[in-house]
């Protein structure tokens, strides 16, 4: 007998994922969690499914046909992943039956269009992926009834003409490489949008009013387009803090098109023909982090002599650094604009000459002097002079520089004509000579000596990085997201098979944890649906492995919400009479309700036949219903601080999100194919 019960006993505690018969043929399985069929290349979707099963991966399967009764047992689903797959159509209400289902990935499919039944009865449904299918039509009601839905990804289809996307609560559109040429604000009824990517859609203008119209929008990719100039309704949006206009062919960029962006943290400008940037630059984006200014034909003249050491001041990372070179002058050519020294640009060796009386044994001359030219418009310089490239030149003698002052007087040359330093003047036959410093030669000191050792190119961020830099940064947080940047957390630890994301409100009443998974590729990933003003407890650690192991924790506060509008800037305190009318009015109620308790309590002594043991605490039922009282409008109600939504309840406090997931803020959005990381 104690055998049996001992043998009963161990049954039990085995494990559900040792049971075979449990799992699905040619599958692994974390029953009752999770289901990953990868690669079983099977046309067929997969029998014998755990009812009970949360999250089923199914991508690359070469599945090509999906049935209403193959999820009519799965009731509990949350997460679905068909990605990768040999899928054409979608049967109208196939998806009916997944009534738990908050998120779907159909992305790299064959999918050809999507009509008004597709997604019938999924409320609760949060994300949806089609990017990399066929799909050429939508029918205008497909997505009517996703009412609770915050990311829907389009990119990479065939369609040809806009929609109507009326998603109240939508926070990520993307509809990259699609042939979408206008857009109106009638068709993006998403006032909560906060990521709109429209990259090489064939756009020529962006509406003004449509971009008024996104008052809570972060994020703004439009790159690859045909614009002639900066979208000027992109200065609407103060709250911008991502910006990709890369690949148009703009005009010169000018101070007034960067205005109003201040808040502005990443900026690609990448492919637009610009020979140099506004001098206005580093004083209209004072809180830039990135920049992006590749493939562009830069003049490294003077006037650029300024940007690799803002760079470096500010701390700035510049993207895609080796594809930023200059094209002019030649001896300059293919160079990395970055890796260039303040000689290099070839500024005036004097720009300001005064004098100075040095005292001698005999005789006292006047020997001019040279002082470093400006760097900025308000006339900043740098007293730095650990950097020989940097200092002032070597003083000049008296003759030459005398010689110099006269000629001044009698001609004049156009000034940065010389360059590294030459001395500009007129021959007899009144044409512009250069004379040349040592080292350098040519019409206009453009050839440098080649026997002199070229600058090395800068370390990338990466290599400079410090040991005690922190696994996971926040970066990007906004009144309702947080962008977590998981790039050296992955790096340090090679045998990642996943990500697990556990964050929480510490400032809210509901500190239930909500957990997601992300495959090593995601590097980045923007927390969305938070609360404003709220800190957030945030651990990362290793996908399957117990919780606690190898994690790293930190805390972000999300932003204090912002309130746009002309004339709610400031506050001021209501005027006495205006506060006096709510108060007076709870005071009437309250002697309303005293009086009703005092007729309870007279009736029921009266009842009693005058027993003398008065109990006048009305019971909890009429105390319930003077509540329903108040409720239903007897006091003024508190409004609502933020019309952000916010993610539903999840079952158990958990919500778990797709494993192909994009950057958050970058351009990669062509399709990526998921690694057998599994």
């Amino acid at each position: 007998m104690k055998i049996f019960l001992c043998s009963l006993m161990l049954l039990l505690t085995i494990p559900d994922a040792i049971f075979s018969s449990e799992c699905p043929e040619s599958c692994s399985c974390q029953l009752p969690d999770s289901i990953f069929c990868h690669q079983r290349y099977s046309p067929a979707f997969p029998k014998d499914i755990h009812p009970a099963i949360r999250n089923l991966y199914l991508f690359n399967n070469r599945i090509e046909v999906i049935k209403r009764e193959d999820f009519s047992n799965l009731q509990d689903l949350e997460l679905l992943d068909l990605s990768q797959n040999k899928l054409t159509q979608l049967p109208d209400r196939v998806f009916e039956p997944l009534t738990s289902l908050k998120n779907l990935d159909l992305s790299s499919n064959q999918i050809t269009q999507i009509s008004e039944d597709c997604f019938h009865g999924m409320s609760k449904l949060e994300r949806l992926y089609l990017y990399s299918n066929h799909i050429t039509t939508i029918h205008p009601a497909a997505f009517d009834g996703l009412e609770n839905l915050l990311e829907l990804k389009l990119q990479n289809n065939m369609l040809k003409y806009p929609f109507t996307f009326s998603m109240p609560r939508l926070l990520l559109l993307d509809l990259s490489y699609n042939l979408l040429p206008t857009l109106s604000p009638s068709d993006l009824k998403t006032p909560n949008l906060e990521s709109l990517k429209l990259a090489s859609v064939g756009l020529t203008r962006v509406n003004d009013h449509l971009l008024k119209h996104l008052k809570n929008l972060h994020e703004l990719d439009i790159s690859g387009n045909h614009f002639t100039s900066f979208p000027s309704g992109v200065k609407e949006i103060p709250g911008l803090l991502y910006l990709s206009v890369a690949g148009n062919p703009m005009n010169p960029l000018k101070a007034d098109d960067l205005q109003n962006l201040k808040e502005l943290n990443q900026l690609d400008i990448s492919s637009l023909g610009l020979h140099g940037l506004p001098e206005e630059f580093p004083l209209l984006l004072p809180n830039l982090k990135k920049l992006r200014v590749a493939q562009n034909p830069f003049n490294c003249l003077c006037n650029l002599v300024w940007f690799p050491r803002w760079l470096t001041d500010q701390g700035i990372i510049l993207e895609k650094t080796a594809e930023t070179r200059c094209h002019f002058p030649l001896s300059h050519a293919r160079k990395l604009l970055t890796a260039l020294k303040y000689s290099d640009f070839g500024c005036p060796s004097t720009t300001t000459v005064t004098t100075t009386t040095i005292k001698s044994t005999t005789t006292t001359t006047s020997v001019p002097v040279t002082t470093l030219p400006t760097t900025t418009k308000a006339g900043k310089v740098h007293k730095d002079t650990a950097n020989p490239d940097d200092i002032t030149p070597p003083f000049v003698t008296e003759s030459s520089s005398i010689k110099t002052l006269d000629k001044s007087k009698e001609h004049f040359c156009p000034p940065q004509t010389c360059l590294h330093g030459g001395t500009c003047h007129l021959h007899e036959h009144g044409q512009v000579e250069c004379t040349c410093p040592h080292g350098t030669s040519g019409m206009y000191c453009e050839i440098q000596n080649e026997s002199l050792p070229s600058p090395p190119e800068p370390e990338s961020p990466e290599a400079t990085a410090t040991a005690d830099e922190p696994d996971i940064t926040l970066r990007q947080p906004t009144g309702t997201s947080i962008c977590l940047n998981l790039h050296r957390y992955i790096e340090l630890r090679p045998y990642l098979s996943g990500i697990r994301i556990t964050y929480r409100n510490l400032s809210g009443s509901d500190q239930r944890p909500r957990e997601l998974s992300l495959p090593k590729s995601i590097s980045e990933y923007t927390l969305r649906g938070l609360h404003p003003n709220s800190i957030y407890s945030i651990c990362v650690s290793p996908f399957g492995a117990p919780i606690g192991t190898d994690s790293v924790c930190t805390k972000a506060r999300t932003n204090p919400e912002t309130i746009t509008g002309k004339n709610v800037a400031t506050t001021s305190p209501s005027p006495p009479t205006t506060a006096l009318v709510p108060a007076t009015a709870i005071l009437l109620i309250l002697v309303v309700i005293a009086v009703a308790i005092g007729v309870v309590c007279y009736l029921r002594w009266k009842k009693g036949k005058g027993h003398m043991d008065l109990d006048c605490e009305p019971s909890q039922l009429e105390l319930d219903g003077v509540k329903a009282g108040l409720d239903n409008g007897a006091l003024p109600q508190k409004q609502p601080q933020h019309m952000n939504p916010e993610p539903a309840v999840q079952n158990g406090g958990l919500e778990y999100v797709l494993l192909l997931q994009d950057h958050c803020a970058s351009n990669n959005i062509m399709p990526s194919h998921k690694p057998p990381y599994f």
